[in-house]
């Protein structure tokens, strides 16, 4: 059994957790509400499918790959499976964000978000259910926002690939139930990693009804939920401390 999930500090954290089976990693992944910069094809070093570690004694293996390819996906996920067995599990929280104003916006920040964000996901999904379809089962968890679901100034290409997320994991659940594969959604809001250790804590945190920023182990006992519960699919379950009550 092996587990596939792209990597961030919430990929970070599923890995850590104690539990069964074997995970693979993807790409690192920018938090909700966090502008990574560089292209992620470039700067990370992405576009390889060959494995960049060895597995260490929890069955830990990283991979290289540019989400948005879909020659590299599917070269990955043969690697994954070579390696590790068939994919059962698949958490997608790779993502960017490139915080601007829709009006100062660049058009090749708005694309790259889209790719990354979306596109990158629905090619992650698409490959998995090879795999998933054969064997009649899976479970597939994608990363989110709050933003998604209810929008920020500043962030209007990335509310809409979170958005455009939502939707598609929703048509997917539908697409694949009958072939017992489950897809659901995880919308975070602030969670405390690298990529938000910049932001305002302070003063951001006093608009979190629970009065602080969330753990990425909380987000990834969210996640592990949702990949293990077998009669849940469809669903959208907000990690967000009651944000979304005062947005």
């Amino acid at each position: 059994m092996s587990s596939a999930v792209n990597r961030g500090g919430l990929g970070r954290a599923l890995r850590a957790r104690p539990g069964r089976g074997s995970w693979a990693s993807l790409p690192p992944a920018a938090a909700p509400g966090s502008s990574a910069r560089g292209s992620p094809a470039k700067s990370r070093g992405f576009g390889s499918s060959q494995p960049r570690e060895r597995p260490d004694p929890r069955n830990h293996l990283a991979f290289s790959c540019d989400v948005a390819k879909e020659h590299d996906v599917q070269n990955t996920f043969e690697e994954m499976e070579k390696h590790l067995g068939q994919v059962n599990f698949l958490v997608n929280a790779a993502g960017i964000n490139r915080d601007s104003l829709l009006v100062r916006a660049k058009t090749e920040d708005m694309v790259s978000q889209l790719q990354t964000n979306l596109l990158g996901s629905m090619l992650t999904c698409k490959a998995a259910m090879r795999t998933m379809i054969q064997q009649q089962g899976g479970s597939i968890v994608n990363v989110g926002s709050i933003v998604g679901l209810k929008g920020n100034s500043g962030q209007s290409v990335y509310s809409a690939t979170k958005g455009g997320l939502v939707g598609f994991s929703r048509a997917l659940a539908k697409e694949v139930a009958r072939k017992k594969i489950r897809v659901n959604v995880v919308a975070p809001g602030f969670v405390r990693t690298d990529m938000t250790k910049d932001l305002k804590e302070e003063q951001l945190k006093k608009n979190i009804p629970l009065g602080r920023f969330g753990e990425a182990l909380e987000v990834a006992h969210a996640v592990v939920f949702l990949l293990e519960s077998p009669y849940v699919t469809g669903h959208v379950l907000v990690v967000d401390g009651g944000l979304q009550l005062v947005m």
